[in-house]
């Protein structure tokens, strides 16, 4: 038994069992992507695994199966090299290993995963977690052969570490959960003290939450009072409590006079959480559909959530399409109804703004009727805040298109109409009929609309009739876009013109394929990688 237990054997196994932990901790790049994309929530990342059409699972299993038979052929191969036959084995795993990386690594992530702090004290608790692991494996496995002593047992006594492809998902829930010992009462603190620095400060708060054009209607109203005042506004799609946080807490708050938070939700609570970090001045609420219903439940539940940020806010503006839904509240409530004269087209919008009894007319570069409607809630609170219509129609003519929010780009004679993060069955509908106002070839890449919950199928179906009749149409991925094809082949699609593919990548290489001068392509919706 000393034999054994001596300080080069344990040195053995705790050098393999190190090495071997680095190499799964890189097979689980991607995985670790998609937990950071759904904000480490484990409840919604589990839910991710067990969605219809993924195939993460069948990867590892592949993997598992791949390492088990190279490890034994190998083992059995180099078995003249006697008790060195099982370490000859040990290269499946260095074979293997790399080559899923390699391959799970050619669909790219939408978002790649940031090595944030967080990530990588997540990755050191899941390296260290697998190291322990595979150390016990390792050690388990060589005192059986020393106790057994079997030859062939001997030769092959690794092969069982084939199975641990099969628990990269549990040692990564694992790993967060272990995680949130730490980063729980952090993020606490760090939001805590976002909430007393705004509390403290002179600063105006105006909150911008509903189920579409949050961020468009955020970055328009920012670029407009920005003409007067001196604004702060949430970055990109920062719209959680971490978000508002980090947006207070790296700012020097005297520096502004308004703040617009953007505030997103996904539950009943979520927005009355926001607005306990930095209660809203002003409301806005921008639209309602069924998004988020998979974790919302109902529509119903997507109002209520919504309209708690009316609760305490002195004023608000709201869309006309859902003002009726918030009649009952008590706060001063205005329509965004300051639009008129509306002409749309592939160079942008023509109308005519009134406000205070002013008229002015004006235009904007920026593409379809949804987006004069985020204008008009712009205006309004602009208008509200002290901003004359003149002022606000000269700014609506400098504005710029919002990143990956129908956004056109001129590329070699083609035109490419960038709405990458648009994912609402509205903001869809919108985005084709500007497609339609555009001369030659109309390009659809997509991989569907998703968070409908049992709506999802339906209108992913909806969303396949609408593409019938253009003129190449690509689907991409792999859990949405079923009902999308029958939807476009059950209502005149041509099969001919439909092209399905696993990732953006290779949406791109069929592009190059049937790009023309002359052709507008639009990219509707990057799908979430939790997708």
């Amino acid at each position: 038994m000393g034999i054994f237990i001596s300080v080069q054997k344990t040195v053995e196994c705790a050098v393999g069992a190190v090495c071997f932990a680095l190499l799964f901790g890189g097979c689980c790049y991607r995985v670790l992507g998609i937990l950071q994309s759904v904000g480490y929530d484990g409840k919604k990342f589990f839910g991710w695994t067990k969605k219809k059409g993924n195939l993460t699972f069948g990867k590892h299993v592949l993997l598992m199966l791949a390492c088990a038979l190279s490890c034994a052929v190998t083992g059995l191969c180099f078995s003249f090299a006697g008790e060195y036959a099982a370490v000859c084995a040990l290269s499946a795993y260095l074979i293997f290993f790399p080559l899923f990386i390699w391959a799970d690594n050619k669909i790219a992530l939408r978002i790649p995963l940031a090595f944030t702090p967080r990530v990588k004290r997540l990755y050191g608790i899941l390296c260290f977690t697998v190291a322990v692991a595979a150390y016990l494996a390792f050690t388990f496995l060589n005192f059986a052969d020393f106790v057994w002593g079997n030859r062939i047992f001997g030769i092959l006594r690794y092969v069982p570490l084939s199975l641990f492809p099969l628990l990269i998902i549990p040692f990564v829930l694992f790993a967060n959960l272990v995680s949130k010992i730490y980063e729980t009462p952090k993020n606490k603190g760090y939001i805590k003290k976002a909430r007393a620095k705004i509390a403290s400060s002179q600063i105006r708060v105006i909150g911008v939450t509903g189920s579409y054009g949050k961020t468009s209607t955020k970055k328009v109203l920012c670029d407009i009072l920005s003409k007067k005042y001196r604004v702060l506004a949430t970055p990109s799609s920062h719209n959680t409590p971490l978000g508002l946080a980090l947006s207070i807490n790296s700012n020097e708050l005297s520096d502004y006079d308004f703040f617009i938070a953007e505030m997103g939700a996904r539950h009943v609570g979520d927005i009355a959480e926001l607005c306990e970090i930095c209660p809203p001045e002003v409301a806005v609420i921008t639209g309602i559909c069924p998004q988020h219903l998979e974790s919302f439940g109902s529509e119903e539940n997507v109002v209520k959530a919504k309209g708690e940020i009316l609760l305490g806010c002195k004023s608000a503006v709201i869309s006309g399409d859902c003002y009726a839904l918030f009649e009952a509240y008590p706060c001063p409530k205005s329509r965004a109804e300051c639009v008129s004269d509306l002409e749309c087209g592939c160079d942008g919008s023509a109308f005519t703004l009134t406000l205070g009894g002013e008229s002015v007319k004006t235009h904007t570069r920026l593409l379809g009727a949804h987006a004069v409607d985020n204008i008009a809630l712009a205006a309004t609170v602009a208008h509200s805040l002290g901003m004359s219509c003149a002022e606000i129609a000269a700014a609506v003519e400098g504005l710029e298109f919002v990143e990956h929010r129908l956004q056109l780009i001129k590329s070699d004679g083609v035109n490419i109409l960038d709405d990458g993060y648009n994912s609402n069955i509205k903001g869809a509908a919108a985005a084709l009929d500007v497609l339609r106002t555009f001369g030659g070839r109309k390009i659809v890449v997509t991989p569907g609309l998703v968070e409908l919950g049992m709506l999802e199928e339906s209108e992913n179906y909806k969303l396949g009739a609408r593409l019938a009749g253009l003129d190449f149409v690509i689907l991409v991925g792999e859990t949405l876009i079923a009902p999308v094809k029958k939807g476009y082949l059950e209502n005149g699609g041509d099969e001919g013109k439909l092209k399905v593919v696993l990732g953006l990548g290779a949406a791109q290489e069929e592009l190059k394929k049937v790009l023309q001068k002359g052709d507008t392509v639009l990219f509707l919706n990057d799908v979430p990688d939790c997708y």
